[in-house]
C-alpha cells in the first residue's frame, strides 16, 4: 500500500466514526442563531485558524446571498493588527477573549477549533462565552481533552494525527455550511 492509500484509508476510518448526530444538532444551533440575528464567532490557531478563516465566505456569502435570513459569522483570527496588539500588550492567551468582550452577547455562538484541545487562548474564549450565555461548540482531536470538557457541545475527532483531525474540521465545517448553501434551508 502506498503512503497516499494508507493516509486516505486511515482518514476514511476516522470519518466513519464521526458523531453525525452532533453535526445535525449543530445545524439546528446555527439555524436558530441565524434566525434570531445572533452572531457566530469561529476561532483557532495555526491550521485550525486557517479553517476558521476559510469557512467565513461559505456562510456569509454562500449561505446568505439571496436568502431571507443572513449569517453574521466572524472569525477572530484575521484582524492581525488587533490580534498582535492584544498578544503584545496583554497576552497571546487573551487574543480571542478580548475580541469577544467587544462583540459577544448572550445567544451568540462560538465555534472553537483546536486540534489538541489544549490551546489556552481557545479555552479562555470558551470559558468567557459560557459565562455570558453563548452556545459553545468545539471540534478537537486527541481523545478527551480540556476543550471537549468545557464546550457546551463537543465533537471529538477520533484521531491522534493532526492532519486527520484538521481534515475532519474541514469536512464538518463544510457539511454545516453546505447545508445552508445548497438550499436545504432558506
Amino acid at each position: 500500500m502506498t503512503f497516499t492509500q494508507a493516509y486516505l484509508q486511515a482518514l476514511q476510518q476516522v470519518i466513519g466514526q464521526l458523531d453525525l448526530a452532533k453535526v445535525e444538532q449543530w445545524i439546528q444551533v446555527l439555524k436558530r442563531a441565524r434566525d434570531n440575528g445572533n452572531r457566530l464567532f469561529i476561532i483557532g490557531n495555526g491550521g485550525s485558524g486557517a479553517i476558521a478563516s476559510q469557512i467565513i465566505p461559505d456562510f456569509n456569502k454562500g449561505g446568505s446571498h439571496g436568502k431571507p435570513k443572513r449569517f453574521k459569522m466572524i472569525t477572530l483570527t484575521d484582524n492581525m493588527p488587533w490580534v498582535t496588539a492584544l498578544a503584545n500588550d496583554i497576552s497571546y492567551e487573551s487574543v480571542f477573549v478580548e475580541q469577544l468582550k467587544n462583540f459577544a452577547e448572550k445567544g451568540d455562538v462560538l465555534i472553537a477549533l483546536s486540534g489538541s484541545g489544549k490551546s489556552p487562548n481557545v479555552l479562555r474564549a470558551v470559558e468567557y462565552c459560557n459565562s455570558i450565555g453563548c452556545e459553545t461548540l468545539s471540534i478537537s482531536g486527541f481523545g478527551g481533552n480540556e476543550l471537549s470538557k468545557i464546550a457546551r457541545s463537543a465533537l471529538v475527532v477520533p484521531a491522534n494525527h493532526m492532519g486527520r483531525v484538521e481534515d475532519c474540521m474541514f469536512i464538518v465545517t463544510h457539511v454545516l455550511a453546505y447545508y445552508f448553501m445548497e438550499g436545504k434551508d432558506a
